[in-house]
């Protein structure tokens, strides 16, 4: 069983930089970033194929945000810059082991960690 776990959240002012970290065990693939704001539904965030050659953004955090991995560590990171009040959310993490041609399908997810962002 492929486990997931995040690290990295917390308190940041509009306009600050916050990074985000994803360990996973297991043998995986691709792996991806999701956030849900308090009353709203996840949304997909960014992605990351298994070589890192290529990545995936929602329009609303491309140019600010940053998805990395390092395989020797079998870790993902999110590196948000020029934050914004709206990027107020539980950000959580998810990987696969299986291939799916939608870079918003996953199998395994961790249980989030909570990023806010003051005006």
């Amino acid at each position: 069983q492929v486990q997931v776990v995040e690290s990295g959240g917390g308190l940041v002012q509009a306009g600050g930089s916050l990074r985000l970290s994803c360990a996973a065990s297991g043998r995986i693939n691709a792996m991806g970033w999701f956030r849900q704001a308090p009353g709203k539904e996840r949304e997909f965030v960014a992605a990351i194929n298994w070589s890192g050659a290529s990545s995936y953004y929602a329009d609303s955090v491309k140019g600010r945000f940053t998805i990395s991995r390092d395989n020797a560590k079998n870790t993902v990171y999110l590196q948000m810059n020029s934050m914004k009040p709206e990027d107020t959310a539980v950000y959580y993490c998810a990987a696969r082991s299986n291939f799916y041609n939608d870079y918003t399908l996953y199998d395994y997810w961790g249980q989030g960690t909570q990023v806010t962002v003051s005006s």
